[in-house]
């Protein structure tokens, strides 16, 4: 979650009257909001750095609030307020100014390749405080580092307008052909030189990899050929803003159009309250109001209350969204303004209908339906396998889910097209290429990372594994699977066939063609030849055990003799 931190002097003052620090935690519960902290700028610098450097630091208080991750109207002190205040403030009414000369951002189509979508609009006759001004900065941040994902799906930008003049272009250009002075720099960069210099940044180096080995860079122009920004890495300096600055150009520039108009719609829609005109916006701006429809019996049910459907408008009234009851008076209107993003649903409008009503305020009853709570067979039988696998002498391990194609494929012997595995759309490393289709990479790795241990090593995992199914409505199932491995100077294949009939035994299935289990000689190029088996119950095979090919041993960095078993105990729930 989120966490914001506003001045508490601050915030009473705009809500317009003062709270103990119990009563304003009872208050940020009732909205679904936490009070995680109480401190103070010199707090924080004492514990990071020391007392000697929060010497003069401030020692005003701050609250740290923890927000949901979809309230994004929630972000800056305007929004807080706003919700917070519930009904002592009339609800905003966001329109667009008709009379203004509207601006145009022309986009280009070489920005297809790169970050192919942008829109802008303009605070006009804004009134910066330092206080309003630290909040502005502060709601791009929070913005991107939640819904705009790091820059990487929106990056912002903020201009003062009265520097600079329309109509402005989008476009993408070479790297060396982006020439202009950065944010807070005394001289001109190329593009090429700017990536070099921002790689010592702290803050700005995160975000270099989005578009440092693309052709072309994104960059936007003004009608005089100002660069005022190179999105998503850093802004022009001719066009800063300050607190003195009185007209704001915005300009999002994205990979998804849908969250930049969302991002675009929070930033105008928290900060137009402080223009002359307050709530007036001018831009390439969503603002898009829409009505959804619910009756009052589907709120009452879902939240455990007998509320009318008129005291249940007013609940909603509360929560920033206008409600009104129908003409028949069986359902509620709810408008949903563009600051609410995060309700897409009934449900969405029913959550905030129980915060208005009071969680503590719902009566408590007894379930109508009594049910008994019972453990997953599946889960109960790989609990009782894991504890007597752990009797009979082998350690248990914990691998992980992903692993590398050559894991599952190359080093096993096996083609990746017959593993039925399913692949990572972006993985981040070659570690973590598909989701492991056997237990077999994991023991193997752990008994390699283990050869120092005294022999012999003897391993198990109980664990899913992912198959492709194109049966299953999302095209993969999961499967539980036993996987245990002998590592010694000898094979130690009697080893793990005593272990298959131990679980066998533990699963009371005895030995048998027609109704029990046996094993059946099988080829299988992760085992050595003629030391392979199949395991088959009730006429069914589940798995294979046997001695594992020195070309797989070696694969893994081992160097001793190992016999694996690997079976399916989903058939024997």
């Amino acid at each position: 979650m989120p966490t914001v931190s506003v001045k508490r002097d601050l915030l009473f003052q705009a809500l317009g009257r003062t709270f103990t620090d119990e009563e304003f935690d009872e208050l940020c519960f009732e909205f679904g909001l936490e009070l995680d902290e109480i401190t103070s700028e010199k707090d924080i610098i004492s514990r990071e750095q020391g007392d000697q450097k929060a010497s003069e630091a401030s020692d005003v208080v701050l609250y740290k609030i923890d927000v949901p991750a979809n309230r994004y109207d929630l972000l800056c002190l305007e929004g807080l307020v706003r919700g917070l205040q519930q009904l002592s403030i009339l609800l905003p009414e966001y329109i667009r100014d008709p009379d203004q000369n509207w601006l145009s951002l022309l986009l280009s189509v070489q920005t297809a390749s790169v970050r192919p979508h942008a829109v802008a609009a303009v605070l006009r006759n804004i009134t910066f405080t330092p206080e309003r001004y630290d909040s502005f900065i502060e709601l791009q941040e929070k913005l991107h580092q939640n819904i705009c994902r790091r820059r990487t799906l929106v990056a912002i930008g903020t201009h003062d307008l009265d520097t600079i003049s329309g109509p402005f272009t989008y476009t993408a250009k070479a790297p060396d052909d982006i020439r202009f002075k950065p944010l807070n720099q005394n001289q001109e960069y190329s593009a090429t030189q700017l990536m070099g210099f921002y790689k010592t940044d702290s803050h700005l180096r995160h975000y270099l990899h989005i578009i440092e080995d693309e052709p072309l860079y994104p960059v936007i122009y003004d009608s005089n050929g100002i660069v005022l920004s190179m999105p998503p890495i850093i802004n022009g300096d001719h066009s800063k803003i300050s607190v003195n600055t009185k007209n704001v150009f915005i300009e999002c520039t994205a990979t998804d159009l849908t969250k930049a108009k969302i991002v675009l719609d929070m930033i105008v829609t928290m900060f137009s309250e402080h223009c002359d005109q307050p709530f007036t916006l001018n831009g390439v701006v969503e603002l898009a109001y829409r009505t959804e429809t619910l009756s009052a019996d589907y709120i009452n049910s879902k939240v455990g209350i007998n509320e009318t459907a008129e005291s249940i408008a007013q609940l909603l009234t509360r929560m920033c969204l206008k409600s009104e009851v129908t003409s028949d008076g069986a359902e509620i209107q709810v408008e949903i303004p563009p600051t609410r993003s995060d309700v897409i649903h009934a449900c969405d409008i029913m959550e905030d209908a129980a915060m208005a009503y009071g969680f503590n305020n719902i009566t408590r009853t007894t379930p109508r339906t009594y049910t008994v709570a019972n453990q997953f067979p599946l889960n109960k039988l790989t609990e009782l396998l894991r504890l007597d696998l752990a009797t009979a002498g082998f350690t248990e391990a914990l691998t992980f889910a992903l692993c590398s194609q050559e894991d599952i494929a190359d080093k096993l012997q096996k083609n990746l097209k017959d593993t039925k595995a399913v692949h990572i759309s972006n993985p981040k490393t070659a570690e973590f290429q598909v989701a492991r289709t056997t237990l077999l990479p994991g023991l193997l790795k752990t008994l390699a990372a283990n050869r120092k241990m005294p022999l012999p090593l003897k391993l198990f995992e109980i664990s899913d594994v992912v198959l492709r199914d194109e049966s299953t409505d999302v095209g993969a199932r999961n499967s539980r699977r036993l996987c245990a491995v002998y590592y010694n100077k000898t094979p130690g294949f009697e080893v793990i066939h005593g272990l298959l009939d131990r679980v066998m035994q533990l699963l009371e299935v005895k030995p048998g063609r027609n109704h029990g289990y046996y094993i059946q000689a099988a080829e299988d190029s992760t085992y050595f030849p003629g030391r392979c088996a199949e395991i088959f119950s009730h006429g069914k095979s589940i798995g294979r055990l046997g001695v594992l090919h020195p070309d797989v041993i070696n694969s893994f960095e081992l160097t001793m003799p190992c016999s694996a078993l690997d079976i399916d105990i989903e058939p024997f729930l």
